[in-house]
């Protein structure tokens, strides 16, 4: 079960968060702050589940954003580390039909694939 559903920036400010149990606001705070050291801290190389507390953190990272979603210990990582994926690409598809065929700027969510960051070809555009 999701537990938590965080968008943050590189610089670790929390962009989007969404609590599905109840969590106090001193609390999240504090626990978004220990969560985004968490991974921030982290090389690409290294695996993007972690073990923090009494539940998982599974992250994905898109150019400068990071989204992470906290489970329980029972929950699939990888389906959760594919739903993030697919998160990303209904934002991607929503947003460029909103700014129209005619828009020319790409997408901010399609140019920062992880195979684009991981090149090290970052998008101009970044919404963070």
């Amino acid at each position: 079960m999701i537990k938590f559903f965080l968008m943050v920036n590189k610089q670790g400010q929390t962009r989007l968060s969404k609590y599905y149990e109840h969590v106090e606001i001193n609390k999240r705070t504090l626990l978004e702050t220990e969560v985004i050291k968490s991974c921030l801290s982290r090389s690409n190389e290294q695996c993007s589940f972690i073990e923090y507390k009494d539940f998982k953190l599974i992250y994905r990272q898109y150019a400068a954003l990071f989204i992470v979603v906290g489970v329980n210990d029972t929950e699939n990582e990888m389906a959760i580390y594919e739903f993030i994926h697919n998160f990303v690409e209904v934002l991607d598809d929503y947003f460029s039909r909103v700014s129209g065929p005619s828009h020319t700027q790409a997408s901010p969510y399609r140019a920062a694939s992880p195979t684009c960051f991981q090149a090290g070809n970052q998008s101009s555009r970044c919404l963070c």
